[in-house]
């Protein structure tokens, strides 16, 4: 599936993924492919984005509050600020 990152002053991150686990309002979920259609609003915490299978093969970010669209396999997250974790 596609994910792109977006803050209101530069895309953060684009390219094909395993899956993504975000912090929403209620908890922490995951989407993986075919995910079903969803709009979510997220809360300041750590998004983990999952390249591909392999345990370690992951981005780490911190991000605002925000929120993130699934359709058609694609996942947008729209945060306010989000920056880079060295895991």
């Amino acid at each position: 599936m596609n994910l792109e990152i977006l803050t209101p002053e530069r895309k953060l991150y684009s390219g094909d993924v395993y899956g993504v686990q975000l912090p929403g309002v209620d908890g922490l979920f995951e989407v993986m492919e075919r995910h079903a259609p969803l709009v979510s609003a997220l809360k300041a915490g750590q998004l983990k984005v999952l390249r591909s299978r392999a345990a370690n093969d992951t981005s780490l970010f911190a991000i605002k509050g925000g929120f993130v669209e699934v359709l058609n396999n694609n996942v947008t997250v729209l945060v306010e600020g989000a920056v880079p974790v060295e895991n």
